[in-house]
């Protein structure tokens, strides 16, 4: 019987891996350690339940309940003037926990420091919308909505942002595959042709590292260009070839002709 390989990552595909390394760790330090972190800290302790805080790469980061969050930011932008949402998204633990970390990056301009607000929640489990506090919150809600399936309660318009609204599955988890599923490979034919077309048309090139030299229509032949849609094994069409030079040559080479070199295939000369 063949060794299980848990599949619960489709993205995470390690051929090697060395029992006695462990990943690196960004050193963590006391919050005391900085008087701003440490003055904020307490405020933010006066009011709600931290589960735990840290300085990490300058910025501190702390830890605190899912309901907390919308009392918090508000409290964070009118009292310790972090007025700024940089950024806000999810993280995928599923196959660690089940559970999603959730972050909110805050800048203070008049304090020159951010701070990193994180939570966690379960697998539907949805988070309270911040969108009446920071307007920019509105389409990263919807990205983290589209990408992981997260939804936040209070949105006004809780829909896809960047896939169409009829797509199925979220491309930022873990668990969907990297050059997408069938429906990902048929969706825009069955869109515009019909699915009567797909044994006409074939599924979608999702892999972005192939190339078709023979396919004038989506691929230039350099050096052997035909105009788009020509048949490049047609005769007329085989002696196309074009010579690239920079004016001047370059090291040791003047001009290259290559119709009139000669290629050496024979690895013993």
């Amino acid at each position: 019987m063949r060794a299980y390989k848990p599949k619960d990552n489709v993205q995470k595909k390690p051929y090697y891996t060395d029992r006695y390394w462990k990943a690196p760790q960004v050193a963590k330090f006391d919050v005391e350690s900085d008087a701003v972190f440490a003055k904020d800290l307490s405020a933010i302790k006066s009011k709600f339940e931290v589960l735990e805080a840290f300085i990490q790469v300058e910025q501190m980061t702390v830890w605190i309940n899912p309901s907390d969050i919308y009392a918090l930011l508000e409290f964070m932008r009118d009292e310790l003037e972090y007025t700024q949402l940089s950024e806000m998204s999810a993280i995928d633990f599923l196959a660690q926990r089940n559970e999603f970390e959730i972050f909110y990056q805050m800048l203070s301009m008049s304090k020159r420091k951010r701070i990193r607000i994180k939570y966690s929640i379960k697998k539907g489990q949805a988070v309270d919308s911040i969108s009446k506090l920071f307007r920019c919150a509105d389409w990263s809600e919807r990205e983290m909505y589209d990408m992981f399936g997260i939804e936040a309660n209070g949105h006004e318009f809780m829909k896809r942002i960047l896939m169409p609204y009829d797509w199925q599955g979220h491309p930022l988890l873990k668990t969907y595959p990297l050059q997408g599923d069938e429906f990902a490979a048929w969706y825009e034919v069955d869109k515009i042709y019909g699915k009567e077309a797909r044994d006409i048309i074939g599924p979608e090139l999702r892999d972005t590292a192939q190339v078709d030299r023979y396919d004038s229509e989506r691929f230039a032949r350099l050096g052997h260009e035909v105009p788009k849609g020509m048949d490049p094994d047609k005769e007329e069409n085989k002696d196309k070839a074009q010579s690239y030079q920079e004016e001047g040559g370059v090291f040791m080479i003047k001009k290259l002709d290559k119709e009139s070199s000669k290629v050496i295939d024979d690895p013993q000369r």
